[in-house]
């Protein structure tokens, strides 16, 4: 899970300014390209309107601080139904979902695991697959999203 927060300090009072919650941002290079895609939600969803005035501002506001070095593309997305999980307390809204985590490192010759999320402690997350309950610290988690069900439960 990537985090700067700089960069989070300059993003969220703009996000907020829009009625909306900054969900997450992620940076990804990919040869010399520069991707750095900010996630926002808010209560009814977003939609391609809150995004493209979030876009416009933050990308005035990025060419002023420049906080990153060289060029980039800026996107302004929805979490989408496969939200990625960033934090404690988004792990905690959603207790009782299915959700896909890898792991920085493997563990027990893994390091992607899928199942329910059972429980949220101070500083890791319970996952159930099957008969097996594993704990994992978040510190370990490289990369965490939910896993849409498609029959109308949780």
């Amino acid at each position: 899970m990537w985090r700067d927060d700089r960069l989070q300090a300059l993003v969220e009072p703009i996000v907020r300014s829009f009625g909306c919650e900054l969900w997450g941002i992620e940076v990804s290079v990919a040869g010399r390209q520069q991707l750095l895609r900010v996630y926002i939600d808010k209560q009814d969803g977003v939609d391609i309107d809150d995004c493209e005035r979030v876009s416009r501002q933050l990308d005035s506001v990025l060419d002023v601080e420049n906080p990153i070095r060289g060029e980039y593309t800026l996107e302004v997305s929805s979490p989408g139904l496969d939200r990625p999980l960033y934090h404690q307390e988004q792990f905690r809204r959603f207790v009782g979902w299915d959700i896909a985590v890898r792991l920085r490192k493997a563990f027990e010759g893994r390091r992607k695991y899928q199942g329910t999320l059972a429980e949220v402690g101070d500083d890791e997350i319970t996952l159930v697959s099957g008969e097996h309950e594993y704990l994992f610290p978040l510190a370990d988690i490289e990369r965490a999203n939910l896993v849409p069900r498609f029959d109308g439960n949780a």
